[in-house]
């Protein structure tokens, strides 16, 4: 992985001119999934190309469906593994949950916590890495039934990473909307995450559609309770590359850069605390 102690952004199309002609030195990495960008050519794909080749980026894949009961999509997996390959992208991340039956769909539905379902994922995850001879980051998703479950969803994610042995992306606005929505206390549930594992964060905007339903959209600014959640992930689990997610409602750059220094602010904050601490 690169530098702890980086901040990045979701790319979207609209943004590459923008970005191919300058890019703010805030914005020290991108990500991307695969899925919108594998098949791109022309004007698109060499902007797209440019970028890559002056800039680190992650991939964070949409559609692997890796809880999935139906086998896994080798073939879409191999598609995977050249697009990294031909843009030298070393770090892929996908999300804890499943998304195809007859298909690839882009809506995450929930894998059941249950033994059952983390021996299933691990072994997939370990055929996936064999596919893309990378590791395999994990998201934690946001959810908004749980059938099936036997266990929390604290107790599957730990379990399907130690699984696994698998690394994880928290994803700390999704933490908060599933604390909300299922009623647990979102900083325990974050601390109990295994720091060893955590190989960058996510952060993001939501919706609320009532005083006790967030949906988790991308599409809105980041609020106070999700900025405290961050700072005491970094307290916790120390300072970790950050991705801001903006999916929709993009505002200008400049308001996006608002946010995006706002995570520069709290990561220096915390390597400053640490060697207070240590001093």
């Amino acid at each position: 992985m690169p530098s702890t102690a980086m901040v990045g952004l979701g790319l979207r199309r609209e943004m590459l001119t923008e970005f191919c002609q300058l890019t703010p030195p805030q914005i020290e990495f991108f990500e991307v999934a695969p899925e919108n960008w594998m098949t791109l050519g022309g004007k698109y794909g060499r902007q797209f190309k440019q970028l890559t080749e002056q800039h680190p980026f992650f991939c964070h894949g949409l559609s692997l469906s890796i809880g999935s009961p139906a086998p896994l999509d080798t073939h879409f997996v191999q598609n995977i593994k050249r697009f990294l390959d031909s843009h030298q992208i070393k770090v892929y991340s996908e999300h804890l949950s499943y998304c195809s039956g007859e298909g690839h769909m882009y809506d995450l539905m929930p894998i059941p916590f249950t033994d059952e379902a983390v021996i299933h994922t691990a072994k997939r995850i370990k055929q996936v890495e064999d596919i893309l001879e990378r590791p395999f980051i994990l998201e934690n998703v946001s959810f908004y039934a749980a059938p099936g479950a036997q266990m929390t969803e604290e107790a599957f994610v730990n379990a399907v990473l130690a699984e696994a042995d698998c690394k994880l992306l928290l994803d700390v606005n999704n933490i908060y909307v599933n604390s909300i929505n299922h009623q647990y206390d979102a900083q325990q549930f974050l601390a109990s995450m295994p720091t060893e594992r955590i190989a960058y964060l996510h952060i993001a905007g939501h919706y609320q559609e009532d005083i006790d339903l967030m949906v988790d959209t991308h599409g809105a600014d980041i609020i106070d309770p999700v900025w405290t959640l961050l700072q005491s992930c970094y307290e916790i689990h120390g300072v970790h590359p950050t991705l801001l997610e903006r999916d929709f409602n993009i505002p200008p750059t400049e308001i996006l850069l608002a946010e995006i220094n706002q995570i520069h602010t709290y990561q220096q904050q915390a390597k400053d605390a640490l060697k207070v601490r240590k001093a």
